[in-house]
């Protein structure tokens, strides 16, 4: 069971289990609102404070997206990949 405003796991779940290509623009847009809203909601709230359950699954997303968002910059797709630009001084007379 999940904590309180947060996403339910059956939610979770089914929202997985369903492919992209069968759901409206509804709701994938429905979707995105309320996991963008859960993650939110897992950050501002204690670890302390949730149940063991809310608690790991938490600690697995945020692992998760620590690994993902390590593999992106390894392969320079993520946002803390910048590119240097050179600034051309000519100085011709």
């Amino acid at each position: 069971m999940s904590d309180t405003f947060r996403k339910s796991f059956s939610d979770r779940a089914e929202e997985k289990i369903t492919p992209d290509s069968s759901k409206s623009t509804m709701d994938k847009a429905k979707e995105n609102v309320t996991t963008t809203a859960d993650k939110v909601a897992g950050e501002l709230q204690t670890d302390s404070s949730k149940s063991t359950s809310q608690a790991g699954f938490d600690k697995g997303r945020r692992e998760k997206e620590t690994v993902v968002d390590k593999l992106k910059d390894a392969v320079g797709l993520g946002d803390k990949h910048t590119t240097t630009s050179t600034t051309n001084t000519n100085t011709s007379i």
